[in-house]
């Protein structure tokens, strides 16, 4: 049963890289898996929900373990190390040829993330807070995104510095206003 769901998931990863994912069909993901279609429908619903599938298995937008870098954004080059492990993986779900569900669904995750880092840092729950998480987010994915794109060769350490730069002085002093 996982074996048939790995195998489904496989497919939809290499035929968002080759075609992107719009383009891609539940017949191409069948046939591309070596799956029946009932087999297919026994353990997802449509291809949103192998893409969905794909992204909680990577479960790359985890909290980082204590004693990580610290501070404030302590989720930022765990996160990124990992996406340079799981780069195909990431690739076909977060670059240009990725599916809308799944870039909204990893923004929401990275935005509670954000959001529970600035919370433990002093920061009270506000309209204000809410702007700083999607200021916070969008950075960062833009980041990820550009990365797996192939728009930098930065290493992960060198865009965790890039983004803890852009981003740490402006949410500092939002800090210290609250």
């Amino acid at each position: 049963m996982r074996r048939t769901r790995r195998m489904v998931q496989e497919a939809l990863v290499a035929l968002i890289l080759e075609k992107g994912y719009e383009a891609v069909t539940v017949t191409d993901i069948i046939d591309r898996a070596d799956v029946g279609r009932s087999t297919f429908y026994a353990h997802f619903t449509d291809k949103q929900d192998v893409l969905l599938g794909n992204l909680e298995e990577l479960a790359f937008l985890r909290p980082a373990p204590a004693g990580g870098t610290g501070g404030l954004f302590a989720f930022s080059l765990p996160v990124l190390e990992h996406v340079r492990e799981q780069e195909r993986l990431v690739r076909a779900l977060l670059g240009r040829r990725g599916g809308g569900p799944v870039h909204a669904r990893a923004e929401r995750l990275l935005a509670d993330l954000v959001r529970e880092e600035l919370l433990a840092a002093g920061a009270r729950a506000s309209a204000a807070l809410d702007l700083l998480v999607v200021c916070v987010t969008g950075a960062f994915m833009g980041l990820l995104r550009a990365w797996v794109d192939g728009d930098t060769a930065a290493s992960p350490a060198e865009l965790d510095a890039a983004f803890r730069a852009a981003v740490e002085p402006g949410v500092r002093a939002v800090l210290d206003r609250s």
